[in-house]
């Protein structure tokens, strides 16, 4: 700009004052002003529109929220830059493809880019309190490990920003119903040969206008022109505005408000539906964080036992070796001791290269890099092993007899094995996704009327009115130039009107189906998870008591094989049925509590918090969502 001030002073400096042309001073000052305005304007423009999309969706998704849920917690979707992801990977030095793994705000700006100091660092936290120390394995519990992947899931983050999208569209389309203020400034310079003279002349134009779309169906525009040559050569007068305004009424096809503002309904439904499926995603997702965690924690079991049984049979190998140098164990016995030391060893390493895979698993699933160092809690697991046992012990014992089997019964049962009849009802109260095909027939409905309304005439009532000052300098309604139109058209072919008809009949059984379909999906869930509850309690006390008639049996059977009284085949097939009881004793366990979260996950009942925490259904509360 310092140049161009320059520019204008040397410029000036060779005109005398008298004869300064006041149009051509008062014009460039007026080009002047509009240019800085322009590049003032550009330089927040981008932020500006970024923060107010912002804060409308924000406020729209409150209100939905509110209306839906009963609270109104918002939705955040710029994650804090201290991820535990990013925290992992600086940490932790993990290898990376480009700054893009650690973060939007981490790349590099490219040319043009509109806002210099977006994306940027967040001085927010992130929430999870879990510290990353250098050269250490970030040790997690279930609770923290549900927080990570409701912050750093990139499919939990896609869910939460298809919600805000929804958010944005719904705006755009109540902006499309509000007043509009618009601005058109037009400069013309012309060129005329006549005569071999050229005659030349500018026109410069400013128009304001206001509109406004209503809900029938029916616009209304009006404008203000401004005429800037004659404003700033001859000053304010009534010639230099000029006025218009215009309204348009569909009379038939496309008018009233069902059927015209059909877009703002779809809108504020298709918002409604993204909140409701983005609650079903939270509960389904922390049902399989909690699944793979504890599949992890199932693994480490397994290897532990694969461990004590390889060393087992370590032992059974060099004894039985022993036996046979002094020639009481045959070849025989000597080659069925090592195979089952070589095959114990094996399974010991399948184990081990099983659990890493499985701690790789959920490391992705919560979003943190597969090559982190991260360990879980076993506490969790032991946990639920005290509750097991106590659920175990309270089991009533198997009365079975050859002549009569009798069938678990519901003695003990926990309070969400509850009635059949009762379960499927209240998934069927609870369900967000049923809802939202619910909703759906609805719309397909509402298609059908917006089809039959197109197959009609439209008759269309368009007016106008345009004012400019007269040579007395006045506003005269008598010179305006007025205009009235009554357009029509007759349905005389409706040809893709009439399929669009049918087609949407189409749609409306298609819905219903869908409709049908979920609920026979939901009942045979429901029904699959109370007989799985069952099963996981009676499995319980089942492996529990297999257990200790394991632990019994390899002890009673080495003190055998000592004294020589047993075989060591019978010593192998303890060791065997030990491993075997104890790993099917930790997946009873957890299967006992996925069946209840599962249960409460496809009875719609399972709630998750803001942080991504679980808040399991009690029965005394009333959890039912209600639709709007």
């Amino acid at each position: 700009m310092k140049k161009t001030h320059n520019m204008t002073i040397k410029g000036a400096s060779h005109l005398r004052s008298d004869r300064v042309d006041k149009r051509t001073i008062t014009y460039n000052l007026f080009i002047i002003l509009l240019l800085s305005t322009l590049l003032i304007g550009t330089g927040c423009t981008a932020s500006k529109y970024r923060k107010d999309a912002d804060k409308v969706a924000d406020k729209i998704i409150k209100e939905k929220q509110k209306q839906l849920f009963g609270k109104a917690s918002g939705l955040n979707i710029e994650r804090p830059s201290d991820t535990l992801r990013r925290r992992l990977m600086i940490a932790q030095n993990l290898p990376s493809s480009s700054n893009a793994s650690l973060g939007t705000e981490k790349l590099d700006k490219i040319a043009h880019w509109p806002e210099k100091d977006y994306p940027k660092e967040s001085t927010t936290s992130s929430g999870d309190d879990v510290a990353v120390e250098s050269g250490k394995a970030v040790k997690l519990s279930l609770v923290q490990a549900l927080q990570v992947g409701a912050m750093n899931s990139s499919a939990y983050q896609t869910q939460k920003e298809s919600v805000f999208q929804k958010a944005l569209d719904l705006n755009l389309q109540r902006h499309e119903y509000g007043f509009t203020l618009g601005e058109e400034s037009t400069y013309k310079v012309t060129a005329q040969k006549t005569e071999g003279a050229t005659v030349k002349s500018d026109k410069n134009s400013n128009a304001l206008s206001l509109s406004k779309t209503f809900k029938n169906g029916a616009k209304i525009v009006t404008s203000v022109g401004v005429d800037i040559v004659n404003l700033l050569t001859e000053g304010v007068s009534t010639k230099t505005f000029s006025s218009d305004a215009s309204i348009s009424i569909p009379l038939l096809r496309g008018a009233g408000a069902y059927v015209a503002s059909e877009s703002l309904t779809q809108a504020e439904r298709d918002l409604i539906y993204s909140l409701y499926t983005f609650e079903r995603y939270k509960g389904t997702f922390a049902v399989e964080v909690v699944q793979s965690y504890m599949n992890v924690l199932s693994q480490e079991d397994q290897v532990k036992n694969a461990a004590e049984n390889y060393k087992n049979l370590i032992v059974s190998a060099d004894r039985t070796s022993r036996l046979a140098e002094a020639g009481r164990a045959t070849e025989v016995e000597l080659n069925q001791a090592v195979s089952k030391e070589l095959t114990a060893r094996n399974n010991w390493i399948t184990a081990k290269s099983n659990y890493k895979n499985q701690v790789d698993t959920f490391k992705v699933l919560i979003g943190l890099p597969a090559d982190a160092s991260v360990d879980l809690d076993r506490s969790e697991l032991e946990s639920l092993s005290t509750r097991a046992s106590e659920i175990a012990a309270k089991a009533k014992e198997d009365t079975s007899t050859s002549e009569n089997l009798v069938e678990p019964g519901k003695e003990n049962a926990g309070a969400l094995e509850m009635e059949e009849t009762k379960a499927i009802k209240l998934a069927f109260e609870n369900r967000l996704d049923l809802k939202v095909l619910e909703g759906k027939v609805y719309d397909a409905q509402r298609a059908v009327v917006i089809k039959a309304d197109a197959l009609g005439a439209e008759l269309t009532l368009l007016g106008s009115a345009k004012f400019s000052g007269d040579e007395d300098d006045k506003f005269n309604k008598e010179t305006g130039l007025y205009t009235g139109l009554l357009t029509i058209d007759l349905p005389f072919d409706r040809t893709s009107e009439g399929i669009a008809y049918r087609n949407s009949y189409i749609s409306l059984e298609q819905s219903v189906r869908e409709v049908q379909t979920q609920e026979d999906n939901i009942k045979q869930a429901i029904r699959k998870n109370l007989r799985s509850m069952q099963e996981a309690r009676e499995s319980l006390r089942i492996q529990t008591k297999a257990v200790s008639v394991a632990e019994t049996g390899y002890k009673s059977t080495n003190l055998f094989v000592e004294a020589g009284r047993s075989e060591l085949r019978d010593l192998l097939d303890a060791q065997a049925s030990l491993l075997t009881a104890r790993n099917a004793l930790t997946s009873a366990v957890i299967n006992y509590r996925m069946a209840e979260l599962q249960f409460q996950r496809d009875a719609g009942i399972l709630k998750i918090d803001d942080k991504g925490l679980l808040v399991e259904y009690g029965s005394e509360e009333d959890n039912n969502v209600k639709l709007q």
